[in-house]
């Protein structure tokens, strides 16, 4: 059996080029290549870790790790994302709003911002976010704006998006493309300081009276973006938390009694998605050894 010390204990490298090391927990590794990340693959082993929950009961967990320790160089320019939508998932929908901030990590600042409508026929989600279809149809130079936005993205090092799963969806569909950089997901992906009382995978509200960030409205693309810039601007200890966030991560699902599946919901784990009839949730190594419960990783594809 292995210790979490000796699960994590690292292997000295020399550090150069402002780059951040962190414990070796991930298949593949992020390395800074001036403004760019790449991915190297690297080997992996796997190592079975007990954990005892109670004198009467114990449970393995299966979990991977790599040979070697990995680099993850710090970003140094967020593109806080958001998007405002006509459906749930774009089979059905459009992406009609999108709202950007590029913001400095270092300096806690944000260095440039945009929002732009896109037109649409119709809009059933204008109750939730009151775009009307004949408002995005209106003669402006939303051309201009998206190319701006994909000015902004190819400036950045990371994407951030708050439940990223669902902005991301819209990309790669016109006249959207694809956004081939690193994604973080700041409600699943991020772990909050528990001095700020939220529950797991707290909403953008949430988040942002937890850090004193007034909130006035919801459900705009660059209103939303403004309160995690906000966020971002009052967390000290931002860097550790996106570094942990960084960390790669997998579905694992919640072995757990009907009884208990209060504590699958109180982890974050959330029921029938992406598995029907079952309590998953993203998760990193380190995350999986805390848990106070079992859990069987799943189709990494999903």
């Amino acid at each position: 059996m292995f210790s979490e010390n000796q699960i994590n204990q690292k292997i000295e490298v020399p550090r150069e080029n402002n780059k951040r090391f962190i414990n070796g927990t991930q298949s593949e590794r992020l390395i800074s290549n001036k403004s760019n990340y790449s991915r190297i693959s690297t080997p992996k082993k796997q190592i079975s870790c007990t954990e005892n929950l109670t004198s009467k009961s114990t449970f393995s967990t299966r979990v991977e790790f790599p040979n070697t320790s990995e680099i993850i160089a710090l970003p140094e320019k967020l593109l806080i994302l958001d998007t405002e939508t006509t459906s749930l998932s774009p089979t059905d929908g459009n992406c009609i709003e999108i709202g950007a901030i590029l913001f400095h990590l270092r300096h806690r600042a944000t260095l440039s911002q945009i929002a732009f409508l896109l037109p649409c026929e119709n809009n059933p989600s204008y109750s939730l976010n009151g775009i009307s279809a004949e408002t995005t149809r209106l003669i402006y130079p939303w051309e201009a704006g998206l190319s701006y936005f994909l000015t902004l993205v190819e400036s950045s090092d990371l994407i951030v998006a708050h439940n990223a799963s669902f902005d991301r969806q819209w990309f790669g569909i016109d006249p959207l493309p694809i956004i081939n950089k690193p994604w973080l997901c700041s409600m699943q992906d991020i772990n909050w300081p528990v001095q700020r009382s939220l529950r797991s995978n707290p909403s953008i509200r949430d988040l942002a009276l937890a850090y004193g960030v007034p909130v006035w409205s919801t459900h705009r693309a660059l209103t939303d973006c403004l309160y995690m810039s906000q966020v971002f601007e009052r967390c000290p200890e931002l860097e550790t938390l996106i570094q942990n966030g960084l960390e790669p991560r997998q579905i694992y699902k919640a072995q757990l009694s009907y009884q208990d599946r209060h504590l699958a919901r109180e982890a974050g784990f959330h029921w029938n998605h992406p598995v029907k009839g079952a309590w998953t949730r993203r998760l990193s190594a380190k995350e999986v050894i805390s848990l106070s419960f079992p859990v069987e990783l799943i189709d990494s594809s999903l």
